[in-house]
């Protein structure tokens, strides 16, 4: 059995106290992973930002609201797992000045700085331990696979999930598998639990249960008797 952390739904980046920065990632996805994780006998730890999906019973939910929220908890939960799928849509920019109290409408354009925030699956595989993998998710909508296969290679990642903005807040998706040699192990379609089990599957023998190395052949225990 092994220990699989999951990243799921969106973050938020505050603006002022009542408006922020985010996307419509649901959780779905990280849900039905959690859910496909579960029916292989693996624990599953969620680390999901504000959502309405219900996760499955059976797994450990901990809920944050920031990119760097959910960075410090997947840092705190690392240690412990096997494995990391990054299912989550962290918000990617937030701005260098959040007011105290809510802006006020001034008639006037409203210009706002904003730098990056920390690239979380970047981050955990490059403090991962011997033994550890990561699968990334790449959302893309120009040259979507070359992008994925940056991604694959910028972020250290044993594997990567290629899929598009309509996956997003639905209940069905198309992704494409690829492994860490670019090659693609298949594209999957359909209802998201469904799209979790096939991509489960490819994790459970890619990365958790790898194909076995051609065992050398055994040296005979006798030698055969020599011609006269």
């Amino acid at each position: 059995m092994a220990h699989i952390l999951i990243t799921s739904g969106p973050t938020r980046q505050y603006l002022d106290p009542v408006r922020f920065l985010s996307n419509e990632s649901s959780g779905r996805m990280g849900a039905a992973l959690a859910a496909a994780a579960l029916g292989h006998g693996h624990q599953a730890t969620i680390v999901s930002g504000p959502v309405q999906v219900s996760y499955p019973d059976g797994c450990t939910v901990i809920p944050v609201t920031t990119t760097a929220e959910m960075l410090s908890a997947c840092r705190d939960v690392l240690p412990s797992t096997q494995g990391v799928i990054g299912a989550a849509a962290p918000c990617d920019y937030m701005p260098i000045h959040v007011a105290s109290s809510k802006l006020v409408k001034t008639n006037q354009p409203l210009q706002l700085e904003l730098i990056e925030t920390s690239d979380i699956i970047a981050t955990l595989a490059e403090e991962r331990t011997a033994g550890q993998w990561v699968v990334g998710f790449a959302l893309e909508t120009d040259d979507p696979r070359f992008r994925a296969l940056m991604k694959l290679e910028q972020k250290n990642c044993d594997m990567i999930i290629l899929n598009e903005p309509s996956a997003m807040n639905t209940r069905h998706t198309t992704v494409e598998v690829i492994q860490r040699d670019g090659t693609t192990l298949g594209i999957f379609q359909g209802p998201k639990l469904e799209v979790a089990v096939s991509i489960m599957q490819e994790i459970q023998q890619q990365l958790i249960q790898p194909p076995l190395a051609s065992a050398k052949p055994e040296e005979p225990s006798q030698l055969p008797p020599q011609g006269g």
